[in-house]
């Protein structure tokens, strides 16, 4: 899908018979076309693969080096109309040496030649037997085709704009890799044809190899090795077969099947180049001069996209991996709010509990900032104050837990003092309009503020960082606190985390505890500012009005994180809720999105204190910079 920067690769590990370079070319060729037909752009095969790494003295035979061209050639020109560009390996003889090499053919040309920079010279790999590294060739061409380390592949297509680097096997496990230098120079796509052996371990070393590499150089790996044909004599090969994208595995293959395999997916080269542009040390490295070659990729116009879109990007998948980053989550909240009780020489924090999702994770907080302390959780000042809205389920959780928790509470009404207010300022109490719900919310953090300075302490936040993405808060009310340990949670995860919490209670023998937390997380999310029905339910329901959570933060995540334009967003969104939403909601709910993120950042510019936990966060001392005037035209359209 070209237009949104996404580029169709694929890692082979083609059935290949040792020094049989025609039918390994036949096998090459077959495979060519069927990714091609599964609109895949660019295709790694692995080191040798013409030939067969396996080879040994055999890449001394002229009939070998000469088949190795021959077979080339016939694949160059049997997928010169496919659309796809084919990195294959074969060995190459010019001017008296040998060289290992990784040939680029598109359109039925031979675009560059790329060899080997490293050679090992040990245990069962004696390379510098026979070839001679590439390192100190002075920029020569074979019948006008770079060849060297200084090549470099140019995309300029319509639609996507982006640089390919080539190095080859061990050159990756070098202090320095050539890709590094590659990828300072602009190359956002590292190709590696390999042929790694099978060892115990080797798998799982070479699988972070590949992931740390390409999060190192921001940039999509795709790497092709050789698969068990290769396997003769001493050595097994298993085929290992990945891509990855900035530190993740998109797509991996570690089966030892005999036959042709591959695995392919997209790579997003776009927002690759957008991590570039925010990562300084890009702009600070010297770059080496390359010869770059211009490419033309087919174009890929289909729907979808091969790769996972997580709904909910904030939240891992994995239900280990999310424990693990709850954990985490949690630690760094309690940590930075016992650095700043520290700092203030303090004992006590008082919070505003409704018994909703984000004062629960503060409370929660909170407990566990005073008790690695050691200090009396009767420090913890839980203040409930029931409005027109209150829910008594709501009004019950917060009772009931800040008691299992044993935690100070206590319970001010606040309908009356609003009341009072309405009369003084000659609002009528029956137009339940932006007054009525504001006016709540600023006597709350009146009271709060005033049982602070009682206290000779803090405020300590509850509103997450969804809220305050959307404006979802009143000005001066439940926007301001003295340190907030919510600010960098998005709602989603503030779910979890309180969920998270309720299993640790029942893993530690506190039933009663996990129960209520359960229950505060199967409530409806809502401000309960305007009165509940006759049968006591929540009837203002925040996502009814501004739209779902679990959709804000995906556009948060998206547009925060990677800067993708609207289209951009809108698609992604399209397919991770597929069935879940349709597209004229995702659509309605993204302009919802945009509106709101713009006119709502005179907010976002006076936030309190509070604890970074990701990277996506919207401080304005740091992470996120905006204009409060800023317009939402361009991308409302």
């Amino acid at each position: 899908m070209n237009k949104y920067g996404f580029v169709r690769v694929a890692a082979v590990a083609p059935e290949l018979k040792v020094a049989d370079t025609l039918f390994n070319a036949a096998k090459i060729i077959e495979v060519a076309k069927e990714l091609a037909d599964k609109k895949c752009q660019i295709a790694v095969f692995p080191e040798m693969c013409i030939t067969g790494y396996s080879c040994a003295d055999l890449f001394f035979q002229e009939r070998l080096l000469h088949g190795a061209i021959g077979a080339m050639n016939e694949i160059r020109v049997k997928t010169a109309d496919s659309g796809l560009v084919v990195v294959v390996g074969l060995p190459l003889e010019m001017g008296g040496k040998l060289y290992n090499t990784a040939f680029v053919l598109a359109g039925g040309y031979v675009v560059g030649i790329v060899p080997k920079t490293y050679l090992p010279n040990r245990n069962e790999f004696y390379e510098e037997r026979w070839f001679t590294s590439g390192k100190t060739l002075l920029k020569p061409k074979l019948n006008d085709v770079p060849f060297g380390t200084d090549v470099m592949f140019q995309v300029c297509n319509e639609d996507v704009n982006f640089r390919m680097g080539c190095e080859i096997c061990e050159d990756l496990w070098a202090p320095i890799p050539p890709s590094s230098a590659l990828a300072v120079a602009g190359a956002t796509l590292l190709v590696n044809p390999s042929a790694s052996d099978a060892l115990i371990g080797k798998t799982e070393y070479r699988a972070e190899l590949v992931k740390q590499q390409s999060a190192r150089t921001l940039s999509a790996y795709v790497y092709a090795s050789a698969g068990p044909c290769e396997s003769t004599t001493d050595l097994v090969y298993s085929g290992h077969l990945m891509i990855a994208e900035n530190g993740t595995m998109l797509k991996e293959q570690r089966e030892y099947e005999f036959g042709t395999t591959y695995i392919m997916a997209d790579v997003d080269v776009a927002k690759l180049t957008g991590e570039r542009l925010r990562n300084s040390s890009f702009a600070k490295t010297d770059a080496q001069e390359y010869r770059t070659r211009n490419l033309k990729i087919t174009e890929n116009n289909e729907k979808r996209v091969l790769r996972n879109i997580q709904k909910n990007p904030f939240v891992p998948g994995n239900p280990a991996e999310r424990d693990a980053r709850c954990a985490e989550i949690f630690k760094i909240q309690a940590t930075g709010l016992a650095k700043r009780l520290r700092h203030m020489h303090q004992r006590k924090v008082v919070l505003g509990l409704s018994g909703g999702l984000d004062s629960t994770l503060t409370l929660l907080v909170c407990v566990e900032a005073l008790a690695r302390e050691g200090f009396d959780l009767k420090g913890v000042k839980a203040i409930s104050m029931p409005g027109f809205g209150t829910s008594g389920r709501t009004k019950g959780n917060s009772e009931k837990l800040a008691e299992a928790l044993g935690v100070d509470f206590r319970t001010i009404p606040i309908s009356a003092a609003v009341l009072q207010h309405f009369k003084d300022i000659g609002h009528d109490p029956e137009v339940r309009d932006l007054v009525y719900e504001n006016c709540q919310a600023r006597e709350r953090t009146k009271i709060l503020m005033d049982l602070a300075n009682t206290y000779e302490t803090m405020v300590v936040g509850t509103g997450d960082m969804s809220e305050l993405a959307l404006g979802w808060c009143s000005y001066n009310a439940d926007h301001m606190s003295m340190y907030n340990v919510n600010v960098g949670i998005p709602k989603t995860l503030v779910r979890y985390l309180v969920e998270w919490s309720a299993t640790m209670a029942r893993l530690k023998g506190a039933p009663t505890v996990a129960d209520i937390l359960m229950d505060i997380c199967n409530t409806p999310v809502s401000p309960e500012l305007l009165p509940p029905d006759a049968q006591g339910n929540i009837t203002q329901k925040t996502e009814e009005m501004v739209g779902p959570y679990e959709l804000h933060d995906f556009f948060l995540f998206q547009v925060v994180r990677y800067g993708f334009p609207p289209e951009k967003v809108r698609f992604l969104a399209e397919q991770a809720f597929e069935g879940i939403y349709k597209p004229d909601e995702i659509q309605k709910w993204l302009s919802v999105f945009y509106k709101r993120f713009f006119s709502q950042q005179f907010k976002r510019s006076c936030l309190p204190d509070g604890p970074k936990v990701g990277s996506v966060a919207l401080s304005p001392r740091g992470d996120w910079r905006m204009p409060s005037d800023a317009e939402s035209t361009l991308w409302v359209k």
